[in-house]
């Protein structure tokens, strides 16, 4: 995941026959990818690290000890953010938890503008029956993105071009260094 950063949010909607649900989602700081995305009947810590965890199986290939180490994670100071069971996980995972600034949420600028546009483009427009009707097309929405959104700091590319060229150039780096026989 590129630069090593992470974001994380939650929103909620009224977008399913049954009431409130609440959506969360991970972002990659740099490319902008949404890595993860999940929606739940409740807003609980478990919730709020499925994304996390989603993010960690995509890239890493497993949710095991010390697999993202090195990654630092931005996120509000939501009970579920703050809660023991979330930190544990994510430094179980080797995730460094970075909680943004009390009532500064442009602290965590990049996860809310991804919020912003999940809400008007999906959220805001949709309906879904179901809760697993909404995780469904979260899940479509986040491949969409992903593949057509363009980020204008990185020269309009998407984030999976950007992310295969930072595979590319992780690759190529490797491979430079020539070692000792």
């Amino acid at each position: 995941m590129g630069q090593d950063a992470l974001r994380t949010d939650i929103t909620h909607t009224f977008a399913t026959g049954k009431g409130r649900a609440y959506v969360f989602i991970a972002v990659d700081h740099c490319s902008g990818e949404l890595i993860g995305t999940h929606a739940s009947s409740s807003a609980s810590r478990w919730e709020a690290l499925e994304p996390i965890r989603q993010g960690a199986a995509k890239h890493f290939g497993a949710v095991t000890e010390n697999v993202a180490a090195g990654l630092i994670l931005r996120h509000d100071n939501g009970s579920n953010y703050l809660a023991d069971e979330f930190r544990d996980e994510i430094e179980f995972l080797g995730i460094e938890s970075s909680p943004a600034f009390v009532r500064q949420p442009e602290g965590n600028g990049v996860a809310e503008r991804v919020i912003r546009t999940l809400k008007e483009q999906l959220l805001w427009v949709r309906y879904f029956p179901t809760i697993e009707a909404l995780r469904k097309g979260l899940a479509e929405f986040a491949d969409l993105y992903n593949a057509s959104w363009l980020r204008e700091r990185h020269g309009h590319k998407t984030p999976n071009q950007i992310r295969a060229e930072q595979k590319a150039l992780a690759s190529e780096a490797a491979t430079e260094f020539s070692l000792a026989a």
